[in-house]
C-alpha cells in the first residue's frame, strides 16, 4: 500500500515539473520588444535605415508595407509566409487574387533582411521584420509609433488557398469585414483603427469603378466625377490605373481618411460602409474629430495584430532568405 501510495505521489510530481516546464515554455515564448537586446542589438537600427531609404525614395511605399504586413497575419497569422514563393511542394500566397499584382514592397523586406544577415546570420526572423518595417513606415509619413513585440519565427508552409479566402474585398460589407477581423481576435474598434491606414496609398481603378459609377447616395456626386476622369466606365479599360485612397494628404498618415468617410467621398465600397448609418459610425465620428484617439487606437491596433498566432520558440524556422525555405 504504502509502495502504491510512493509510486502515485512520484507520477504526480513528475507531472507538476512537466506541467511547470511548460508553462515557463509558453512564458518564454511569448513575444517581447526586447527579443533582439542581445543577440542582435543593431536590427532594429538597420532596418530602420532600410525602410526610410525606401520610403524616400518613394512615398507609397509606406502604405504597402503596412498593408505587407496586414496580408502577412491575416493568413496563417504573421509569420511572413507572404514572401515564399511556389515550389513543387508550395503554393504561395504571392500569386493569390487579393495579393497577386497588387501587394508590394518584396524587394524592401529582402533589402532589410539581406542587411540584418550581414550583421547577425540566422537570427532575426522574415516575419519580424515585416512588423518592425510597417511601424517604420508609419513612422516615416508622421503616423504613430510603437514598440514592436519580437520573437516571431517563419513559417514552413504558405497557403494561396487561405490567402484567398481570409483576406478582405474592396467589396466586402461591414458585416464580412467585422467576421474577418473577429476572426483574428479583432474588433470593431480595430477594424476602424486599422482601416485608417487608407490615409495614404494608392487604389487601382478596378477596386473603385463600381463605386464610383453607381450613382448611388452613398458617394458624393463630384467625388465621383473627379476619381472618374482617371478610371473609366468600361471594364477592362484602365484597370491599373491609380488614385489615391485619400486626396486630402495622400502621402501623411493622419485622420484625413475619416473625415473623407462622414463627407461620403471613401473610395472603395469596403471604406465607405464603415460609415453608413451602422455600428462603426461613432468610431469614424470620434477618429474624425480626435486625430489623438485615432493615432493611440493605431497603434494599439498594429501591435495587436502583429500577434495574431505567431510562430514562437522552436515552431518554424529563422529564414536566411525569405522567399524560401533553408
Amino acid at each position: 500500500m504504502m509502495k502504491s501510495f510512493s509510486s502515485n505521489a512520484n507520477v504526480a510530481l513528475v507531472a507538476l515539473l512537466l506541467l511547470l516546464a511548460l508553462m515557463s515554455t509558453a512564458s518564454s515564448a511569448k513575444l517581447s520588444s526586447t527579443f533582439y537586446d542581445k543577440a542582435c542589438p543593431n536590427a532594429l537600427a538597420t532596418i530602420r535605415k532600410s525602410i526610410r531609404t525606401a520610403v524616400s525614395a518613394e512615398r507609397r511605399m509606406a502604405a504597402s508595407l503596412i498593408r505587407f504586413h496586414f496580408h502577412d497575419c491575416f493568413v496563417q497569422g504573421c509569420d511572413a509566409s507572404i514572401l515564399l514563393d511556389d515550389t513543387s511542394s508550395i503554393t504561395g500566397e504571392k500569386n493569390a487574387l487579393p495579393n497577386q499584382n497588387s501587394v508590394r514592397g518584396y524587394e524592401v523586406i529582402d533589402n532589410a533582411k539581406s542587411e540584418v544577415e550581414k550583421l547577425c546570420p540566422g537570427v532575426v526572423s522574415c516575419a519580424d521584420i515585416v512588423a518592425v518595417a510597417a511601424r517604420d513606415a508609419s513612422v516615416a509619413v508622421g503616423g504613430p509609433d510603437w514598440a514592436v513585440k519580437l520573437g516571431r519565427r517563419d513559417s514552413t508552409t504558405a497557403s494561396k488557398t487561405l490567402a484567398e479566402s481570409s483576406l478582405p474585398s474592396f467589396l466586402d460589407s461591414l458585416e464580412s469585414l467585422a467576421n474577418r477581423f473577429a476572426g483574428n481576435g479583432l474588433n470593431i474598434r480595430d477594424l476602424v483603427a486599422l482601416s485608417g491606414a487608407h490615409s495614404i496609398g494608392q487604389a487601382q481603378c478596378f477596386t473603385f469603378r463600381g463605386r464610383i459609377y453607381s450613382n448611388t447616395s452613398d458617394i458624393d456626386a463630384n467625388f465621383a466625377r473627379t476619381r472618374g476622369r482617371g478610371c473609366p466606365a468600361a471594364n477592362n479599360v484602365g484597370d491599373a490605373n491609380l488614385a489615391p485612397l485619400d486626396l486630402v494628404t495622400p502621402n501623411q498618415l493622419d485622420n484625413s481618411y475619416f473625415k473623407n468617410l462622414i463627407q461620403k467621398k471613401g473610395l472603395l465600397a469596403s471604406d465607405q460602409v464603415l460609415f453608413s448609418g451602422g455600428s462603426t459610425d461613432s468610431i469614424v465620428s470620434e477618429y474624425s474629430s480626435k486625430p489623438a484617439n485615432f493615432i493611440a487606437d493605431f497603434a494599439a491596433a498594429m501591435i495587436k495584430m502583429g500577434n495574431i498566432n505567431p510562430l514562437t520558440g522552436s515552431n518554424g524556422q529563422i529564414r536566411r532568405i525569405c522567399s524560401a525555405l533553408n
